[in-house]
């Protein structure tokens, strides 16, 4: 089994619509950042968090799914999946806070889990993402100032970490399969991964 592990991404360019350098992040990625810029993107039954420093305006965004685990306990906090979302979010706050960011000061606004994902044979992978995002940071008490989950169609999200301003739009017009095959490829990687890095459970 390989080791999985969340990448940040290097997908930078400039966005001519709101004039500012931007990241885009896909399936397993995240980004984080101290300047005036944008994080984009898509959104099937992923999920992105948008947490950030409200002092500072430091701040990031996380794209992940939990994986399809038939076999495991989807309550149980130790379950794989619960192991591997936790580690994304993880993630996300560690380098948060290592660059600057105070947890007293972290808030968050959270997209996605729509139903998008036909083939899966357990409970809707969007609701489960939507519900652990909620609850993971209930739990690590991170206010959420906002939200866009569940749902049936895809989403795009733009989001300014420097503000706090988040812009969604939702796809239904999307014509092509290929955000599926992106979420159905990145959900068949995590099935035969182990999570990678050290995390805490709580």
């Amino acid at each position: 089994m390989s080791m999985l592990e969340e990448e940040i991404s290097t997908t930078l360019y400039f966005d001519r619509t709101f004039d500012c350098e931007a990241a885009k992040i896909s399936p397993g990625e995240y980004y984080y950042t101290d300047q005036d810029m944008l994080i984009v993107t898509v959104l099937g039954s992923c999920v992105s968090a948008c947490i950030r420093d409200n002092i500072t305006g430091i701040g990031g965004m996380n794209h992940f799914m939990l994986p399809d685990s038939a076999t495991a306990d989807k309550d149980s906090p130790v379950s794989e999946s619960m192991r591997y979302g936790t580690y994304a979010m993880e993630v996300l706050i560690n380098q948060l806070l290592r660059n600057g960011a105070r947890r007293e000061n972290l808030e968050a606004k959270i997209f996605g889990g729509g139903n998008v994902l036909k083939s899966f044979t357990t409970t809707n992978v969007g609701d489960r993402n939507a519900v652990f995002v909620r609850k993971f940071l209930k739990d690590e008490r991170i206010r959420v100032t906002g939200e866009d989950l569940l749902d049936i169609y895809p989403r795009k999200v733009y989001y300014f970490p420097k503000t706090g301003r988040v812009l969604v739009k939702k796809l239904k017009q999307m014509h092509n399969d290929t955000l599926v095959k992106r979420e159905e490829a990145y959900a068949s990687k995590l099935k035969s991964s182990n999570v990678g890095g050290e995390i805490d459970l709580f």
